[in-house]
């Protein structure tokens, strides 16, 4: 993004100054600015901070954990009010509820929640009977379906060979997992899934979507990439997904149990709006527009006829994100106010300006650096000159 003005931002850089001066770290003007794919400068202040979330709790075999504060509960042992048959929409499910678990009944087909939703981290806990009956892929067979299209698989492989993509903890069909990391049967085995769906636009895929699964906290699918959904006996097709859809517990005429389900929902990638990483132009332009926008409105609260050092702050700030000739106009009418007061100065009260001066000699070094203000900006002159004056950079 190239400078609209030259001038006005010159005046308008004297108006990058904190009242604390403490330090740099924590300013706009300390790292990177923003550049024409990342809306945020490096170590941005304006940028959102992370939302809290208590974590919860490791589950034992005896008791499942509690899930963080921000997750939405699938089953938390009671009943299946959240669930339905694969069926059709409202139709009970014949799976039942034992000693806080959900357990297949054979021959009643897959279960589904009657929620929907897409991109996730999600926690499923399943046991196996403890009854060894069977081989390969007719041993505690069951399977996670992400949106109901694409197969986690759930299978007894404790000491029990099956082929490799269709292993516990394998992308059905499309990858095996990285280890076998399964307890005994009649434990219960975790899975924690971060799940991202393929995203196509006019039939273009912009993002294959990917998978990556723990499996008793043993990385199992590192970030593999989806070619679609997955199926059996056939391989996997690259196709658009929906944007939700529900999670499905499948029969496979085993009676595996299931507890501890829950999800949380991830924020949308930069391809689909959102603002962390990697965007294309347009969308940072629209973003950095946005944050301007933003500091333009928070520096309006700012207004204070002795003390334009607020209001200066906000509105040069946001001539970093977005070049605004009015912007710059007022942050120049407040930048020579704030020089006449300078001029005004005994020794002694410059002095004691001498942080908040140095500042402002350092912030017009970020403009210049970024080709906000040209090199030989007057302000960042006087700026020098004063310092030098004072001796200020050999003290």
């Amino acid at each position: 993004m190239k400078p609209l003005y030259t001038s006005l931002c010159i005046g308008a850089s004297l108006a990058l100054v904190s009242s604390s001066f403490a330090a740099n770290v924590g300013s706009p003007f300390y790292g990177d600015a923003p550049d024409d794919h990342h809306p945020w400068a490096i170590h941005d202040p304006n940028r959102p901070q992370p939302k809290l979330v208590t974590p919860g709790t490791f589950s034992s075999q005896e008791q499942p954990g509690t899930p963080p504060s921000d997750a939405i509960i699938l089953f938390d042992g009671s009943d299946l009010s959240k669930w339905e048959a694969d069926e059709g929409t409202g139709v009970p499910t014949k799976w039942v509820v034992k000693n806080g678990a959900m357990e297949c009944v054979p021959g009643s087909g897959y279960v589904r929640t009657k929620e929907t939703f897409g991109d996730c981290q999600l926690h499923v806990e399943w046991a196996a009977p403890t009854k060894v009956e069977g081989n390969s892929q007719g041993r505690g067979n069951s399977g996670v379906f992400l949106m109901g299209l694409v197969e986690v698989q759930v299978l007894d492989n404790y000491n029990n060979l099956t082929y490799p993509d269709g292993t516990a903890g394998a992308v059905y069909g499309v990858n095996p997992p990285l280890a076998n990391a399964l307890r005994p049967p009649g434990q219960f085995q975790s899975y924690d899934i971060v799940f991202r769906r393929p995203v196509y636009k006019d039939g273009q895929p912009l993002d294959p979507g990917y998978v990556s699964v723990f499996e008793n906290g043993v990385l199992v699918q590192d970030h593999t990439m989806l070619e679609g959904g997955t199926g059996h006996m056939s391989r996997s097709k690259p196709r658009a997904f929906p944007a939700t859809g529900p999670l499905k517990l499948q029969d496979h005429g085993n009676p595996v149990r299931y507890r501890n389900i829950w999800y949380r929902p991830l924020p949308p990638r930069s391809i689909e709006g959102g603002t962390d990483g990697y965007l294309s132009l347009e969308a940072t332009t629209a973003k950095r527009g946005e944050i301007a926008a933003m500091i333009r409105k928070d520096a309006s609260t700012r207004k204070d006829p002795a003390n334009p050092l607020p209001e200066m702050l906000r509105l040069t700030e946001s001539l970093v994100y977005e070049q605004d000739a009015d912007t710059a106009e007022k942050a120049q009418q407040l930048a020579a106010q704030y020089l006449a007061d300078l001029q005004k100065l005994s020794p002694a009260a410059l002095a004691a300006k001498k942080d908040e001066i140095k500042h402002l000699r350092d912030v017009t070094k970020f403009l210049i650096r970024f080709n906000i203000i040209p090199a030989d900006a007057e302000p960042a002159i006087q700026l020098e000159q004063i310092i030098k004056d004072q001796n200020w950079d050999k003290k």
